[in-house]
């Protein structure tokens, strides 16, 4: 079994990093909106605060590389690698699923990080939902999140690749309550994500009533799931059929926001500053991506990640100056504007 999860998560990177797993038809939503211009800021650009914190934990600008991978030989490399780019543009990072821990330690490594690193910047756990349903499996949760040492744990809601994937669990029955109990059990926070499905009102609202807290929507308009099963799976009919299954990430962000006491980080299709900002906007509280820096750590190597970092970083700064905004706080106040409208 182990193995077997190991093989999975290897192929899954590999085809995340060669292969055309978007959204074909519909897309995250960003690109319907714009933020409201200010023609007259009145404050200087070098004054524009991007800084903000996470899990207690200064970062340079709300954002962080979310979960990508863990539990095969060659990701400690990978997750090395994207622990000195967080580290080195201080932002959050986030580890792959770790249901292999719970079948043996044999790739521990490959999701400890610098313990030097670890303090300075978040970092995330993760774990499907399908580990936490049962008592024994939640206790063995607890003893990874000793081994790994995280910030926090997230929980990815997985079913629509879970039914598609011909190794997946699509028992979902318990979870909720599965949940409410691991908060219990934890010393660190829980967080609750998609997959890049979305995470509608309705979801939140029942994760809430569990204790859950910090909920990333991870939207559609990003990474395909369906898609990258499609390209696992010979019979792939059904895959074909929910590649762009899914709540665009918007309109996520529009529902969640509307209840209280919700930390929200928004992922699914952000690939640029500009995203970033109008997520903000919208009522997140963090953004993340993955795949868009997969492709560029591929590609270039992590001088190249850095790189793209960079530039999201300075994107999000200049939007926040045209905007009017001296803090990241500030963009809660900017108005998003359905362009749709304006070009009928």
């Amino acid at each position: 079994m182990s193995y077997r999860i190991s093989a999975r998560k290897e192929e899954h990177l590999e085809i995340c990093a060669t292969r055309d797993v978007k959204y074909r038809r519909i897309g995250s939503g960003f690109d319907t909106i714009q933020l409201r211009h200010c023609a007259l800021p009145e404050i200087d650009f070098k004054d524009v605060d991007t800084g903000t914190k996470f899990l207690n934990k200064a970062l340079a600008f709300p954002f962080m590389i979310t979960a990508m991978t863990g539990g095969f030989k060659g990701a400690e490399d990978v997750n090395k690698m994207l622990a000195e780019v967080c580290y080195e543009n201080r932002i959050a990072l986030g580890l792959g699923s770790q249901r292999q821990l719970i079948e043996n330690s044999n790739f521990l490594k490959s999701y400890q990080l610098d313990q030097y690193i670890k303090r300075q910047i978040p970092v995330i756990g993760n774990i499907g939902a399908a580990q936490i349903i049962h008592q024994r499996d939640r206790e063995k949760v607890r003893q990874l999140v000793e081994m790994v040492e995280t910030d926090a744990l997230a929980i990815h809601l997985n079913p629509l690749q879970e039914i598609l994937q011909r190794e997946g669990d699509p028992d979902f029955s318990g979870v909720l309550i599965g949940i409410e109990k691991l908060i219990t059990m934890l010393p660190i926070p829980v967080i609750v994500k998609e997959t890049g499905a979305g995470i509608s009102k309705n979801v939140a609202l029942a994760l809430k009533s569990a204790g859950v807290s910090i909920i990333d929507v991870s939207g559609a308009g990003g990474t395909s799931w369906a898609a990258v099963e499609a390209y696992r799976n010979s019979d792939n009919d059904l895959c074909n059929a929910f590649w762009d299954w899914g709540i665009p990430t918007v309109l996520c962000l529009e529902e969640v926001a509307q209840i209280d006491g919700i930390v929200i980080i928004a992922s699914g299709g952000i690939s640029n500053g500009i995203d970033i900002a109008k997520a903000l906007a919208l009522g997140a509280n963090l953004t993340g991506a993955a795949r868009p820096l997969l492709d560029a750590l591929y590609s270039k190597g992590v001088a190249g990640l850095n790189q793209v970092i960079k530039t999201w970083h300075l994107q999000f700064k200049t939007a926040m100056f045209l905007t009017g905004c001296r803090s990241v706080s500030d963009l809660k106040a900017v108005e998003c504007i359905d362009i749709r409208d304006h070009l009928k």
